[in-house]
């Protein structure tokens, strides 16, 4: 598993990571750690709208059912935070991995992860075919 300097590298305009280079190359470390720096950021500033938009919201409504309606979106509001603070910390965990060199490769296998998929969940840390066997298991188990 390759170690570099993803940082260093600066990517050109429109860059894509594709198959005909080597796989977790200096290059796509870097796309890589852009794409999920950029996501944390939206989720911070998701967060902090949460955050100031629950602190003007008044709850002191007349009406009762004002007052469940307003109650239930904080607790929604709540639950979607707790979500992005656990998506923050797995998206920190794939940009530790970039920095030691073991970014796309599967824990279960050790064999690369599909650039689709790293595209489309970069916090993966399964294959495919490992993900869905361990989904398997987690059904037969319960």
């Amino acid at each position: 598993m390759p170690s570099a300097k993803p940082l260093t590298t600066k990517l050109p305009d429109g860059y894509k990571p594709n198959d005909s280079e080597k796989f977790m190359g200096v290059k796509q470390q870097r796309y890589f750690t852009q794409l999920l720096l950029s996501w944390k950021e939206d989720l911070l500033n998701e967060s902090r709208q949460t955050i100031s938009n629950m602190q003007t919201d008044s709850l002191s409504h007349a009406d009762a059912a004002d007052r469940a309606s307003s109650e239930t979106d904080r607790s929604l509001e709540l639950r979607a935070s707790d979500r992005q603070r656990k998506l923050i910390s797995k998206i920190d965990a794939a940009i530790r991995r970039i920095e030691e060199g073991s970014f796309g490769y599967c824990e279960e296998t050790g064999d690369p992860i599909s650039l689709a998929r790293l595209e489309a969940r970069p916090i993966a840390t399964f294959s495919l075919d490992a993900q869905e066997r361990h989904e398997r298991n987690e059904r037969v188990g319960r």
